[in-house]
């Protein structure tokens, strides 16, 4: 499995592309990033010098699953999880494939983060799907 990653400063206008990123650093990537140095300087920033949350996302480039994570106050994370999916319309009688599907979860801890990124990198998209419906 080949992965991508990038990254969301929340001073940069511009989303920092980091390209390619090995399965066995995805994680060692996650905890080196100072998010709650991102936050603190946050909190006193103006409105208007602030573009995003920090976030990362990491994509598999196979399958094209994957989860952007972002965080909050230093204690609360949103994880999205992106993926292709079969959408179903008009009660059923009419479906699609939605390459971009997109569900999120609020209200998460670190360790429900390090969780679903586990999850991507080991392809367990059963426990993605369940886990933020």
């Amino acid at each position: 499995m080949s992965f991508r990653a990038s990254f969301c400063d929340p001073f940069k206008s511009e989303i920092i592309e980091l390209g390619e990123i090995r399965k066995d650093k995805i994680m060692e990537h996650f905890e080196s990033i100072p998010w709650n140095e991102y936050l603190e300087k946050m909190k006193t920033a103006k409105d208007s010098d602030i573009y995003y949350s920090p976030s990362l996302e990491i994509e598999n480039k196979e399958n094209k699953s994957g989860l952007s994570v972002s965080a909050v106050d230093g204690k609360e994370w949103y994880i999205f999880f992106k993926r292709p999916k079969l959408v179903k319309k008009f009660f059923g009688l009419s479906e699609r494939m939605d390459n971009n599907y997109l569900t999120d979860i609020t209200g998460q801890t670190i360790d429900d983060v390090r969780k679903c990124l586990k999850a991507l990198i080991n392809n367990d998209l059963k426990y993605l799907e369940n886990k933020i419906k």
